[in-house]
C-alpha cells in the first residue's frame, strides 16, 4: 500500500505539474466537448496535485483516493481522444501504447482507492476501521 502511494503521489505530482507548466499537450487532446479547455487543464493539474498531497495525510487519505480515482474515470474521454488523434493521424505514440493506456486505466482507478486506502482487495478482505 505504501509503495502504491508514494508511486502514485509521484506521478500525479509530475503529471499535475506538467498540466499547469506545459498545458499545449493536454489542451490538444482534450475533447471538443470539454468547455474552456485551458482553465479545465490548469484545473485537473491542480486536483493532481492536491489528490497527491492528499495520499501523504492520513485524515485526508481517503477523500484523495476517491477523488484521484474519480480523476482517472473522468479523464478517460481524453484518453480515448488522444488514441483517436494519434491513430487516424499516425503520427502519434502508436497503438500498443493507447491500448496498454485505455487498459491500465480500471488499475489507476484501483490503484488510487488502494492507496487512499478505502479497499484492501486484494491483499485483505477488509480494512480495520480507525476511530
Amino acid at each position: 500500500m505504501v509503495i502504491t502511494r508514494w508511486l502514485l503521489v509521484v506521478l500525479y505530482v509530475v503529471a499535475g505539474v506538467l498540466h499547469i507548466a506545459l498545458p499545449q499537450p493536454f489542451i490538444k487532446i482534450t475533447p471538443d466537448w470539454v468547455p474552456m479547455p485551458a482553465l479545465v487543464i490548469f484545473l485537473t493539474g491542480l486536483c493532481e496535485i492536491v489528490g497527491a498531497a492528499g495520499l501523504l495525510f492520513h485524515p485526508l487519505r481517503k477523500a484523495a483516493g476517491v477523488g484521484l480515482a474519480l480523476y482517472a474515470v473522468c479523464v478517460f474521454p481524453a484518453n480515448i481522444n488522444h488514441a483517436a488523434i494519434d491513430l487516424s493521424t499516425q503520427t502519434g505514440l502508436g497503438l500498443w501504447y493507447h491500448l496498454l493506456r485505455l487498459a491500465l486505466q480500471p488499475v489507476v482507478v484501483w490503484a488510487a482507492l488502494f492507496a487512499g486506502e478505502v479497499i484492501a482487495w486484494p491483499f485483505q478482505t477488509k480494512i480495520s476501521r480507525l476511530p
